[in-house]
């Protein structure tokens, strides 16, 4: 069997959702059963997940108080630092970080990725209302291009008061729009233009961006933006980045991900335990056997291309094949 690897898999501490969420009203509007390590362990066994890079979820761990912010992405790190020493062919970690306080980042940054040895870091669409496109966040930005790291991208809800006023849950239809605004601010604000050594990986598909490829590049050959010589063409920018099956591994998809960005850039991810543990188990199932993906892509969205952004997981895939 290939070597599965899930990159968008949530670690929800008891603490963590505590000091986040209000009971009766979870971000996103649906609240997720209460996540262990077991349960975690349990639902990969089921559905043939080798491994689990772990992150926290919305809103992340800043809701207006920077020294708050700075003590529970200490104790968030730490434990997933824990998890990967106590389960290390199981578990990796993305790093949260604080933002949107920037030097509490870079001190966490430093200590997760050095210290720790997480795997990469986990970000929001924006945090607390600042987008990652923001020139605030750019020295978080410029030392994460400086090592190369993995980040991450998790939708938010997003700060405009009119998007939650539908009566549906934020996860149905803002998160993914927020997950555009993002990719579309970092495109347009040429934040990927000068973060070239970052791996990005955004969730579920990217939001709508699929959809919008074509869009984009009107605006881009209309060049109604500033800063089109540096940036280069949103077609040639999504091909760089990374882009999970979360929610979003149905058939359609994956075409439009093949057309649009290339089946190299799509990771396995199934989003638990916001998803059902029945339908975690089933995406990845059905990503086994569509027919839309030929042997050579199938592998390479189960594992194959998160390897290539996790070269410490190449020496685990190796052992799978030879088992």
């Amino acid at each position: 069997m290939t070597f599965t690897v899930d990159t968008h898999h949530h670690m929800l501490p008891d603490f963590f959702w505590r000091e986040t969420n209000h009971p009766d009203k979870p971000v996103g509007g649906i609240a997720p059963p209460p996540w262990s390590k077991e349960g975690s362990l349990s639902v990969m066994d089921e559905a043939g997940i080798d491994f689990a890079v772990l992150s926290v979820s919305t809103p992340g761990v800043h809701i207006g108080d920077d020294a708050k912010a700075r003590n529970l992405a200490r104790r968030c790190n730490d434990l997933s630092a824990t998890l990967m020493r106590d389960h290390p062919d199981r578990f990796g970690g993305f790093a949260c970080l604080p933002l949107p306080d920037v030097d509490g980042s870079l001190k966490e940054l430093e200590y997760a990725l050095d210290v720790l040895r997480l795997d990469g870091v986990v970000l929001f669409s924006n945090a607390n209302g600042v987008y990652l496109g923001d020139a605030r966040f750019e020295p978080v930005f410029e030392e994460l291009d400086r090592r190369g790291s993995v980040v991450f991208v998790h939708p938010t809800a997003s700060p405009d008061p009119q998007a939650h006023e539908l009566g549906l849950p934020d996860s149905l239809i803002d998160f993914p729009v927020d997950t555009t605004r993002a990719v579309a601010q970092m495109h347009y604000s040429n934040r990927f233009a000068r973060t070239p050594d970052i791996k990005y990986i955004f969730s579920h598909a990217g939001g709508t961006i699929p959809y919008l490829a074509t869009r984009f590049g009107i605006v881009d050959e209309m060049k109604v933006i500033p800063g089109h010589e540096e940036r280069g063409s949103a077609a040639d920018t999504l091909r760089r980045l990374h882009w999970d099956t979360a929610l979003s591994w149905k058939n359609p998809i994956l075409e439009m991900l093949r057309s649009v960005v290339g089946m190299e850039q799509v990771l396995f991810g199934s989003d638990y335990p916001y998803l059902r543990r029945d339908l975690a188990v089933k995406c990845g199932g059905e990503l086994r056997d569509t027919s839309v993906l030929n042997d050579q892509e199938r592998e390479a969205v189960l594992g194959g291309n998160a390897v290539r952004l996790i070269p410490r997981l190449a020496q685990l895939a190796e052992r799978r094949r030879n088992t």
